[in-house]
């Protein structure tokens, strides 16, 4: 595997889906705007599920049409269904996540179906994706641990990884949804994977800091060849499904720990930080958490909203 890595950013979805205050969709397209001038390439924008469930991302449709135009740049939307996918294939999104947790009981208060069931639907949304000329990206939660079933059996979760990639997955993330990981355990669920047949390049770990391990959960990863990491600035965000557990990891910890080790990731840390400070601030976080620590570490001026 090469040495330079690709960070995911997760904040307008998986950022905002667990924070009670509603930002607006110009402030959605504000803060876009400052991903992008940090650099970033891959950005997952909303989620089509129904309103009713995670009203922060009511504006799915809308989002979507006043996307900036660039080739560049790949937008991604996460889809719970096939009526999700339709609906976001409907507003010209074609890179597509999907979500399986590895417990089935994640599983049904997220989804309301065993893995299963979902992983069979998924199958059918892969293919789709790959007709219209797309990706799919496949979130493959609890990987580490469930917060109703405690430890998952890092087997299952390879057992589950391979069969999402063998369905159609271009990508399999796999998700820290409580942040329980651990290196050791990293270790393990990622032999599995590999076993299973899943490649490192179609590989991506999304963790969570309840343990404060998760960037060292990263380091690890990138010790067993993984190359992609799912960040979210400001560290917001969370499942609404995952009681007690804390944000993503913050995408401006992620580049400040490869720029250390002198790994190339496309990102500018000050954009990054610059992002994370607004974002902070227009959700009401006054410290501008990771993103200040940050600017202060390097020694940056950051832009509040």
């Amino acid at each position: 595997m090469g040495t330079n890595v690709e960070l995911f950013e997760v904040s307008l979805r998986d950022g905002l889906q667990n924070e009670k205050k509603v930002i607006s969709t110009d402030d959605k397209l504000r803060h876009l705007e400052a991903l992008l001038e940090a650099g970033l390439k891959d950005i997952e924008v909303t989620s089509f599920v129904r309103p009713s469930r995670i009203p922060q991302l009511a504006d799915a449709a809308e989002l979507c049409a006043r996307l900036p135009k660039r080739d560049d740049v790949r937008f991604w939307g996460l889809v719970p269904n096939r009526k999700g996918m339709e609906r976001a294939l409907d507003a010209g999104l074609d890179h597509l996540c999907t979500v399986v947790s590895a417990s089935d009981t994640h599983n049904r208060k997220n989804l309301n179906r065993t893995s299963r069931e979902t992983l069979a639907a998924n199958r059918e949304i892969f293919q789709t994706v790959r007709a219209e000329g797309g990706q799919a990206r496949a979130y493959l939660s609890t990987a580490f641990g469930c917060p109703y079933e405690g430890d998952v059996p890092p087997e299952r979760v390879g057992e589950l990884a391979g069969e999402l990639y063998q369905a159609g997955a271009h990508f399999v993330a796999l998700g820290d949804t409580i942040g329980s990981g651990s290196p050791e355990l990293m270790q393990r669920v990622l032999s599995e994977v590999y076993a299973a047949g899943v490649p490192a390049e179609a590989l991506a770990v999304h963790v969570h800091d309840t343990q404060g391990t998760a960037l060292l959960n990263v380091y690890t990863a990138y010790q067993l060849d993984v190359r992609r990491f799912d960040g979210s600035v400001a560290g917001v965000g969370g499942c609404p499904y995952a009681p007690g557990a804390a944000g993503n990891l913050a995408s401006e910890r992620i580049v400040h720990l490869f720029e250390q080790m002198g790994v190339e990731t496309g990102v500018d840390l000050r954009g990054l930080a610059n992002a994370g400070s607004q974002l902070a601030t227009l959700l009401g976080k006054t410290s501008g958490g990771p993103s200040a620590l940050i600017a202060q570490l390097k020694g940056l001026h950051v832009r509040s909203a």
